[in-house]
């Protein structure tokens, strides 16, 4: 168990080594500057996570999969400069299970580690977007992790789709769960693309098919006027 930092940018890795210490329970086991140091951290130290840039100096894109060839019982997370369409894409395919970009919230960094030590995905709001205007599905993405797998939601996306679902704003949920607004916005994000909906409304379905709120509440008695 633990992470593995994957950056040539000695600032970055410290930057990423003081949050995820100062925020998360897991440890920081190895630090790799290039593709050659990644692989034999992995092999000595069998991290669950890899956080990696694999656009910096001394890394390719190509390392994800020769590491996913090895068969080693880890998950990537993806953290680079802004990246188009086509580069997530393929990221994505070659196994890259959670994607940041370096300028997006710390929370949204934190989250990522967490959602993804629980086995789930995670896109900071600045990926989501890019997904979202490519109109790219990544469910129909040719990789395992991307199909026939059930909706996988954390405990923090389902208070938050109940809350959405009982009618409350972006900035009341963010007051109820003490968390900042871009912050609930990207969980909307996120939960929309877990569940292929567009909307709140696909939300408000989600709840009251599974039961997370109770469909009375959207009836109304007809007016006695």
């Amino acid at each position: 168990m633990g992470i593995v930092l994957a950056d040539s940018n000695d600032l970055v890795r410290a930057g990423l080594r003081s949050i995820i210490s100062a925020q998360t329970d897991l440890p920081i086991v190895g630090e790799a500057t290039n593709s050659e140091e990644l692989f034999e951290q992995i092999k000595s130290f069998k991290p669950s996570i890899v956080i990696l840039d694999f656009t910096s100096d001394g890394f390719t894109i190509d390392v994800i999969s020769k590491i996913q060839k090895l068969k080693f019982d880890l998950s990537f997370i993806a953290i680079t400069p802004e990246q188009n369409a086509q580069i997530l894409v393929d990221a994505l395919r070659l196994g890259v299970k959670s994607y940041v970009k370096k300028d997006c919230e710390l929370s949204e960094i934190v989250n990522a580690v967490i959602e993804t030590s629980s086995g789930n995905k995670f896109f900071c709001g600045q990926i989501l977007e890019t997904i979202q205007k490519a109109e790219i599905d990544i469910n129909d993405l040719d990789f395992e992790s991307f199909t026939c797998e059930a909706v996988v939601l954390s405990e923090r996306e389902n208070e938050i789709i109940k809350l959405v679902a009982e009618g409350n704003t972006n900035g009341k949920i963010a007051e109820l769960l003490f968390l900042s607004n871009h912050t609930v916005n990207t969980h909307r994000k996120n939960i929309m693309s877990k569940l292929g909906v567009k909307n709140t409304a696909g939300i408000v379905m989600y709840a009251v098919k599974m039961n997370i709120v109770s469909p009375n509440r959207f009836l109304f008695s007809p007016s006695n006027s």
